[in-house]
């Protein structure tokens, strides 16, 4: 199998007709990571679904809203990689999405992704009127996730696997858009993906140039597919929810190896950004276990580098 490195080199060559032929194989020369990849090698983030009830847009008691999500990151977590979901943005206004920009950079941070998670929107109906909707109001999220300065945005799997000529073709609409933007879309293993260990791999390769992998480390139906599904997408992936659940008293997860999936990435050659998506009620119970995931992550980076 290629590594994550050895296959961006390959579609690389492949769209530039660069080829060189080996012995039952193909010898391909990696494109170098620009400064965008560059500065998120090695990082350990955070999803926004992770500080629900938490980060809000009118903060009460203990809360916080996105404006000062970046420097709380910076000061409590020391982290630097934030991935957005679109409830966690209270107004695509321009002048708002500025000073979220700001506030990212201001205290170092980067604003990686938008995940589409608007509910009730179906770009893959039957009815066209349906799927103008979904792809009108996605195409807002992505112009918004633009003026963030977002590399990537991520539309909603549903429930239901979906006529896949009109999936495809909805990815194809939205990576075109992105396109014009300089951002790409991506694919996380969800919903109808979730039971099949190649689906954002098939997609992918479907659905063609513009779309990129995220694999979640929790949205699998069992431990077998689980690992099977982050053998198959971590060579491809450009970002990754480290998705933990319930952890226990002494740091360890007993619903699956976290370690393994870790493993499973960097054998596969993935350096990151591993996004943590983890939730608690309680904001200091959280923030410890935030901080506990994290130091796990960097002490396992450490001992493979």
């Amino acid at each position: 199998m290629l590594n994550r490195r050895q296959f961006v080199g390959a579609a690389s060559a492949l769209c530039a007709g660069r080829i060189v032929s080996g012995p039952g194989s193909l010898v391909l020369a990696a494109d170098e990571p620009d400064e965008f990849t560059k500065s998120i090698a090695g990082q350990v983030g955070v999803t926004t679904s992770s500080l629900s009830g938490h980060l809000v847009s009118k903060p009460g008691k203990d809360q916080f809203s996105l404006l000062e999500l970046p420097r709380i990151l910076r000061d409590e977590l020391d982290m630097k990689v934030i991935d957005l979901n679109t409830s966690s943005v209270a107004s695509y206004e321009p002048a708002y999405l500025e000073k979220v920009r700001e506030a990212a950079r201001d205290a170092d941070c980067v604003l990686t992704n938008l995940k589409l998670n608007q509910k009730g929107l179906d770009m893959n109906s039957p009815d066209a009127d349906v799927r103008k909707k979904a792809l009108s109001e996605y195409k807002k999220s992505i112009e918004a996730a633009s003026k963030l300065g977002c590399r990537w945005a991520r539309p909603l799997p549903l429930q239901e696997t979906p006529d896949m000529t009109l999936h495809i073709a909805a990815y194809r609409e939205l990576a075109d858009f992105a396109a014009e933007r300089d951002m790409k879309m991506l694919v996380e293993n969800y919903q109808w993906m979730e039971s099949d260990p190649n689906s954002v791999v098939t997609l992918i390769r479907k659905a063609g140039h513009g779309i990129e992998a995220c694999p979640d480390t929790g949205n699998w139906k069992d431990n077998d597919t689980r690992y099977a599904g982050l053998k198959a997408t971590f060579p491809i992936a450009v970002s990754c929810d480290f998705k933990a659940r319930a952890i226990s008293a002494d740091g360890s997860h007993p619903l699956y190896d976290l370690k393994r999936c870790f493993t499973i990435g960097w054998e596969a050659g993935y350096r990151g950004p591993l996004c943590l998506e983890h939730a608690n009620a309680d904001r200091v119970t959280l923030f410890k276990e935030l901080a506990l995931l994290r130091d796990q992550l960097r002490g396992w980076m450490k001992k493979a580098a």
